[in-house]
């Protein structure tokens, strides 16, 4: 038997290259494989740190009878849904038609063209409280495949069918919420308040950052954010050791969390700590803030630049694999057990998130070390992850590349972390890679035509496209932002910095596509209710000028900063604010930025330039003429 899994990029797909089921990765080598040999295909989707799919692959695909079964009756595909997010977005809509329990592992049997007819998600080694095992599960679809193929193809292709209509459906553009239609939207997340124990709904309870974000975005919606942001800084969902927040908890109360913990959850999560910090002044979002910025470089970073996608829930203790029992323990007893291993593979638009994040707390908090470590997470991606044409690929591990193809998703999260430090370093270099990131994927868009302004380049996965799966507008957006809100945040901030309106009509016509969906179950589109929110306001920036030989990422007090202008420009709420040295002001603005242009510092004292929608009003040195 072939071990095709061993040198693959994703420590999740070298995690199963021993066992004894003939996994192939994801492409057209294992579809042509199923129709060669005429059998179904069994898709695995899951990711490394993921806590069922450690057990199913134990239970069912180290279990060499159960393995041989497989194997004679399937063609089995491995993927990591993070490697490949728009293969686990496809199958999740297909698995949507099969059952109401999604997630991962996701187990999905397709046709040899790659079309759904069934679909599940953790199936046992025997029967279990109603649930079949699975290998009854691999019986009944083998004799489906041999006495009923013209239904199960039938079925496969109305489930093709179904979800192109339902995509064409959600995506068809209606007009932007106005401010009362947006406090609409907060309404329904406050009546999903659990007043109890904080959060929304019940049990699992998840962070939910862009709905948090979101929230924070509105005056009517910043009690509940902060309610909720306290609650799980107090609950057991943050670890009170290395800082970060766990990926969910499985109770009410916040208890019996899953202990992985998620590059995408903690950026985002550090974003919105040190907004409520800025909003409020309290010292639990401080210090919630510091913690998990002390997760993210402590932990997460990888040497030279960059932030490895997760670590486990599961680590060794005493000769045996378990769960969350390092997490239990205090920070003397970890000292002496080896901790979880993490996922050291590198996702673009999830680094993307992670240098955002700390560079905007970093002006927020004057945290300055923080932009020292995106500067270097950004320095690497834009090295690694960037080809000579522009073009991105989304993950490598070390200095190998995947063949992943990157998705609108690495594209805009990427521009939106390289636009918030490019305005926290005052560096240009930053906005000019951001936007030709944006350029690219609109050229995409406008070559594809149709209702979306945005494209990732080279069309997305060519196995899904030639199996009448691709979706090219994924708008959800459960725990971190759709690629799509990525892009269109990323533009309208490019339209605050250079006037261009072309970057305007491109954000606004993006989130037209979900705009109807957004307001009416505000829980799945977070980000792009931020978004909106954004739009439906009047545009304010500020950018504060340093005389010359000031550094901008140090934020100096006291001789540097006399009236202490610095001081309150970190604090303020406009959506876009740049702190940058003269030359630096000169370099933006010959670079086409046109919000710095003719900007300087007066008197050797750092100037602000406080603007309405590029109106600016006259310079000034007193903080106190900052009053929005």
């Amino acid at each position: 038997m072939a071990n095709r899994l061993r040198d693959a990029i994703s420590p999740y797909l070298r995690a199963h290259a021993d066992n004894p089921v003939d996994w192939w990765p994801w492409g057209p080598e294992a579809l042509a494989e199923a129709r060669r040999r005429d059998v179904p295909v069994l898709l695995s989707i899951g990711y490394a740190t993921c806590h069922w799919c450690h057990v199913m692959a134990r239970e069912s695909f180290s279990d060499p009878a159960l393995a041989a079964e497989l194997n004679a009756r399937f063609v089995a595909i491995k993927v990591d849904r993070e490697e490949h997010p728009e293969v686990d977005a496809a199958y999740l809509s297909a698995a949507s038609a099969f059952t109401e329990n999604l997630g991962w592992p996701l187990t999905v049997f397709a046709t040899p063209t790659g079309r759904a007819f069934f679909a599940g998600t953790y199936f046992p080694p025997i029967p279990v409280d109603g649930r079949a095992s699975f290998r009854l599960v691999l019986d009944a679809v083998a004799d489906a495949w041999q006495q009923r193929r013209a239904q199960v193809e039938a079925d496969a292709g109305r489930v093709v069918a179904a979800l192109a209509a339902a995509s064409a459906a959600a995506t068809a553009a209606h007009d932007l919420p106005d401010g009362r239609e947006l406090d609409a939207a907060v309404a329904l997340l406050t009546e999903a308040e659990d007043a109890r124990y904080g959060g929304f709904g019940t049990a699992p309870k998840f962070p939910v950052a862009p709905v948090l974000g979101f929230l924070l975005e509105r005056p009517a919606g910043r009690p509940l954010a902060h309610r909720t942001l306290q609650r799980m800084a107090d609950s057991p969902l943050r670890d009170r050791v290395d800082g970060g927040f766990f990926r969910y908890a499985t109770r009410r109360d916040w208890g019996e969390p899953h202990y992985e913990r998620m590059l995408y959850d903690n950026a985002l999560l550090l974003d919105a700590y040190a907004t409520a910090w800025l909003q409020t002044g309290e010292p639990w979002a401080e210090r919630t803030a510091d913690g998990i910025a002390a997760f993210l470089l402590g932990v997460l970073r990888r040497p030279g630049g960059g932030f490895a996608s997760a670590q486990d829930s599961e680590s060794t203790i005493d000769g045996a694999r378990v769960e969350g029992e390092y997490y239990r323990r205090s920070p003397a007893e970890r000292g002496s057990l080896e901790a979880p291993p993490v996922d050291a593979k590198v996702l673009t638009g999830w680094n993307g998130f992670a240098i955002g994040a700390l560079a905007r707390a970093a002006r927020i908090l004057n945290r300055p070390a923080w932009i020292v470590a995106a500067t270097e997470a950004a320095s690497l991606l834009l090295g690694r992850h960037r080809r000579a044409d522009g073009t991105l690929v989304r993950v490598s591990l070390g200095e190998r590349i995947s063949a992943a193809e990157a998705t609108l998703e690495d594209y805009g999260a990427l521009a939106d972390g390289l636009l918030e430090l490019s305005l926290a370093s005052g560096d240009p270099a930053w906005a000019d890679a951001a936007r030709d990131l944006v350029d690219l994927c609109l050229d995409a868009g406008g070559a594809a035509g149709g209702s979306c302004p945005f494209e990732a380049p080279g069309g997305g996965d060519p196995v899904l496209a030639a199996s009448g799966l691709a979706v090219r507008v994924d708008p959800s957006e459960g725990a971190y932002p759709s690629g799509l809100s990525s892009l269109a945040g990323a533009a309208h901030t490019l339209f605050l910095l250079t006037g261009e309106r072309r970057y305007e009509r491109a954000a606004r016509e993006g989130m037209r596509l979900v705009a109807g969906q957004a307001v009416l179950t505000p829980s799945g589109f977070g980000a792009a209710l931020g978004l909106m929110s954004r739009l439906a306001a009047d545009a304010i920036q500020l950018v504060v000028v340093l005389p010359a030989g000031d550094d901008p990422t140090a934020h100096p007090s006291g001789p540097a900063d006399p009236a202490g202008l610095l001081r309150a420009v970190r604090t303020h709420p406009a959506p876009v604010v740049a702190i940058v040295g003269e030359s630096a002001a000169e370099a933006f603005a010959d670079d086409g930025f046109e919000l710095f242009a003719a900007r300087t510092a007066h008197g050797g004292l750092p100037t602000a330039y406080l603007c309405h929608d590029f109106v600016c009003r006259l310079p000034v040195t007193d903080p106190a003429a900052l009053a929005v």
